[in-house]
Formats: C-alpha cells, structure tokens, sequence
C-alpha cells in the first residue's frame, strides 16, 4: 500500500506523525508539504516549553519522543514532496495528522488537501484522521453530494473537553496557543458537517496515553474505510487499527 501523508510547513503534533509512520512502515509511505520543504513539528510537545506545571500531562510521553526521533532521521520525512506534486491516483491511503497551533491552519485550510479528500472518500478508498485531522475531513465537500465526506459518517475527533482543559491550564503562559481557532473547538465545527449529533462518538475519558503493550488505553472509531481518533494518547491504537485495515484491503485486491 501506498499510504501519503501531508503535513503542514510547521507545528503538526510529533505523536501523530511518528508513531503511525513507525507502525507502518512495511508500507510505502509519502509525506507532502506546502512548498516540498521538509516539515517541523511543535516542538513545545516535545520539549514542553512554557507549558508550566502541566507540561508533563500535555507533551508526548517517551514512546512519542522515540518515534519522532526516528521520524525525523528517515528518509520519507526528510524528502517530501509538495502539495501540487500530489498524485492522488499513486495513492491507496490518505492518513491525516492534527496539532493546535496557529501553523496547522496552512494544513486544515488547504481547498488542495480538501479535493484530496473528497476524491479519497468519493473513491471509497481508506482514510485514517485523529485530532485536528478529522477537522480538515469534515471541511472536505464530496464532489457527488457537494456535502461534508462525514455528514454520513460516524467518527470521533479532539474533544471539546480536552480541547478546554488545555486551553485552561496553559492560557495564563501560551494565551490561545490551545485554541487553533478561538472561536469554536473541533468537535462543535466536526459535528455541525455531520447527520446528526449522535454521529459523533466521544468514546470513554480521556486519562492515560496507550502503547503498543496498553492499546487498550486508545480509542478509534471505524466506519468503513475511514477511521478515526481523539489525541496523541490513541496514536498507537489508531495506527494498528488503520494498518490491519490496510492489510484487510491488501488481501482482497
């Protein structure tokens, strides 16, 4: 399978990247950027700078700071191509990254990525998006319904509450650096482009951050070809249940 995934120029979350690239890697993987320009992460989730006493709950946990490591030493990241390079019938899988930054607005914002993911959805091909990704999915508009690709789906996304609480605990030091935009949150904005509210699944509470040895801590949600999941804390459930899909697939083909 040949799976691409596009990132923004700057502060994508290095959980979200890393730990599906290293999971799948027995696939062939492509990373895309705006300008073809190797991407860089926040760097705040990794070394937590300004987060205050929180820092420890917020940043990614020694499994996420590995992976990104070894991300960022591999020669996929280093050498992506541009958004207009894009190919999308090279492609058989689309995974979607997040992050809250102001910089991952270039990505969200991007009517390049939008077609790309219509044309994904439209063609029933897998797509895989957690956190903010599944933002840039719902302002994705099917190019046969002229709808959101979600407003027939069921899917999860960053929860308000969590999206809140960070907010909370670090808007005296970073201001609304939690807030990509201030004026909603991603799982009211996912939720207007579904059928209906119930469409959302917000899955258990939000505490611990899963590993390959506790997948049971993460939490996705499938609805045919496309998956979806809440926080870095489901990076590693989220990538093997994306990449037993893929395998699902690879045997029908």
């Amino acid at each position: 399978m040949n799976i691409l995934i596009p990132l923004p120029a700057r502060d994508f979350d290095p959980t979200e990247v890393a730990v599906p690239f290293k999971i799948l890697k027995q696939h062939k993987i492509t990373f895309a950027t705006p300008k073809g320009e190797k991407g860089i992460a926040d760097m705040k989730m990794i070394e937590g700078d300004g987060l205050g006493l929180f820092g420890m709950f917020l940043v990614a946990d020694k499994n996420g700071k590995q992976a990104y490591k070894e991300l960022t030493e591999s020669s996929e990241f280093n050498n992506p191509i541009s958004y207009d390079n894009i190919n999308i019938e090279s492609f058989d899988a689309l995974l979607l990254p997040g992050g809250h930054a102001q910089g991952m607005k270039e990505f969200l914002e991007s009517s390049v990525l939008q077609d790309c993911v219509a044309h994904f959805f439209d063609n029933n091909k897998p797509v895989a998006a957690i956190c903010h990704g599944v933002l840039l999915v719902a302002r994705s508009k099917s190019l046969k319904t002229n709808k959101s690709v979600l407003h027939t789906r069921k899917t999860t996304a960053l929860l308000k509450s969590s999206e809140n609480l960070a907010y909370l605990l670090t808007k005296k030091r970073l201001g609304t650096y939690y807030k990509t935009y201030p004026e909603t949150t991603v799982e009211e904005e996912v939720i207007e482009n579904l059928e209906s509210e119930s469409d959302f699944i917000q899955g258990p509470m939000v505490l611990l951050r899963d590993s390959l040895k506790k997948l049971s801590r993460g939490f996705c949600v499938r609805d045919g070809n496309y998956l979806s999941a809440r926080w870095p804390g489901d990076a590693h459930k989220f990538a093997t249940e994306f990449n037993g899909m893929l395998n699902e697939i690879k045997k029908l083909i």
